[in-house]
């Protein structure tokens, strides 16, 4: 339980920090720290105490930002972009990233046939990893955010008829 935690918890000051230099108002930092908390925790939990792999893991803790995000949106006042995406940004993919650009740089100076193959493997895999679930993130985030959108406006739609 502490790991989980003390995971939420370094995501929420992760989140804090994107959100400061996403231009996020002040009162709102605690939104995007709880949805990060959120979203971190969940994915932390279904891959260490659910063998869960990080791709799909990481795809339901973001689409739990995009189910809370709407909700912590009127709640503060700002946009639900505004919280989601700052607390999606510690969820990247960060070592895969760093591997798939060293597999590629590993390419560019391999000297034998076997050396660049392995290093293209390694660049590949890591790269279609770290694509897919930044890709997935992104649609598990905003497609809840936009269909809330929708409701609400059909929601007003239907008041105002």
């Amino acid at each position: 339980m502490t790991d989980i935690l003390l995971d939420g918890f370094f995501a929420a000051i992760a989140a804090i920090g994107f959100g400061s230099i996403s231009n996020v108002p002040l009162q709102a930092f605690k939104g995007c720290a709880l949805l990060a908390a959120a979203g971190h925790a969940t994915r932390f939990v279904l891959t260490h105490a659910c063998g869960w792999g990080l791709i799909p893991a990481a795809f339901i803790g973001a689409l739990v930002i995009g189910f809370f995000a709407p909700k912590a949106s009127r709640h503060w006042r700002i946009p639900a972009e505004a919280l989601a995406f700052p607390a999606l940004l510690p969820m990247i993919p960060g070592m895969y990233a760093y591997r798939s650009v060293e597999g590629l740089l590993q390419c560019i100076m391999s000297k034998d046939a076997e050396t660049f193959t392995h290093a293209f493997y390694l660049f590949s895999y890591n790269g279609m990893v770290c694509v897919i679930i930044v890709i997935l993130m992104v649609l598990g985030a905003t497609v809840p955010i936009i269909v809330d959108a929708r409701r609400q406006t059909d929601n007003s739609d239907t008041k105002t008829a």
